[in-house]
């Protein structure tokens, strides 16, 4: 049986996905809070529907079963699924950033909601789903046709936590 939360409204799905593949992520308990936060993050980014065990969770509170989502115009599923599985960085969501002010506002919202810096653009939020935060640029500056640029570049993103992209165009332009 499917119910909707308070903030939550019922989304005509048939217009919504022509998407074949859709992500589905397992949570421990936490899928409607995960959720909650990861549509904060994004534009275009909205729940679409939840499904509810009645008097099921702790105290006999309602909790999700499952639920579906977009994050910026994707949609993905979530599952109260247990403490069987874990999250590992076996699989992370790639997000591509147009400008270090991007890059900054969505690490900076990982991070001050319980996430942890990781190397090279990661980074692990609270539920333990993996991010690589990345400025397109990282990529434009890797293919240069000169190696000892690209070289250089690499070996700086190698020393950063979240990318700067300052300080990559300063390892490109180096001599």
């Amino acid at each position: 049986m499917s119910t909707q939360s308070a903030s939550t409204k019922r989304v005509d799905t048939t217009k919504v996905s022509e998407q074949r593949i859709v992500p589905y992520l397992w949570f421990d308990g936490d899928a409607e809070e995960a959720i909650n936060f990861y549509v904060s993050l994004f534009p275009d980014s909205k729940i679409l529907n939840i499904s509810r065990y009645k008097d099921a969770g702790p105290e006999g509170k309602e909790t999700v079963t499952t639920a579906s989502f977009l994050l910026n115009g994707q949609e993905f599923m979530a599952l109260n699924g247990g403490p069987k599985f874990k999250f590992s960085e076996a699989v992370s969501f790639y997000v591509k950033c147009e400008s270090q002010a991007e890059v900054d506002e969505l690490w900076n919202k990982i991070l001050a909601n319980g996430g942890k810096e990781q190397r090279c653009g990661w980074i692990k939020d609270r539920f333990g789903l993996s991010w690589q935060i990345i400025p397109n640029i990282l990529g434009e500056l890797l293919q240069d046709k000169d190696p000892q640029k690209s070289r250089r570049v690499m070996d700086a993103m190698l020393q950063m936590v979240k990318i700067d992209i300052n300080g990559l165009e300063q390892a490109y332009e180096q001599d």
